[in-house]
């Protein structure tokens, strides 16, 4: 069974750090562009990171430049988010997602997604 899985979400007070991980399986995302992306209740699903095959171009929402940094690690078929200096305004859910079909595209045309990861900022 194809499956993006992340994992490493929870509940941390404004100015901690979270680490996101999201692995594949079933598949070899060592081939894809990805991207992770936060949705709000009652909002639509935006690209927080992406990155691509080779990790050497990524992007970023502006509301997390300087925050967080997007990372792979190919040979273990999995991609990072390391959020620092969380604010309540990063709650959501947050989703890896790969894009079948492009290495370089970032971002781009994601069609294979995870599940999610409640990630939640509050005191």
């Amino acid at each position: 069974q194809l499956q993006l899985v992340e994992s490493g979400g929870g509940l941390v007070q404004p100015g901690g750090s979270l680490t996101l991980s999201c692995s594949s399986y079933g598949f070899t995302l060592a081939y894809y562009a990805m991207g992770w992306f936060r949705q709000d209740p009652g909002k639509e699903r935006e690209v927080v990171a992406c990155i691509t095959v080779s990790g050497g171009r990524t992007h970023y929402a502006n509301s997390v430049k300087g925050r967080f940094t997007i990372s792979r690690i190919n040979d273990k078929n999995s991609i990072y988010l390391q959020m620092n200096n969380l604010k309540p305004e990063d709650t959501g859910v947050y989703y890896c997602a790969a894009d079948r079909r492009s290495a370089t595209d970032c971002p781009g045309e994601y069609d294979f997604w995870g599940q999610g990861t409640q990630v939640t900022v509050s005191s």
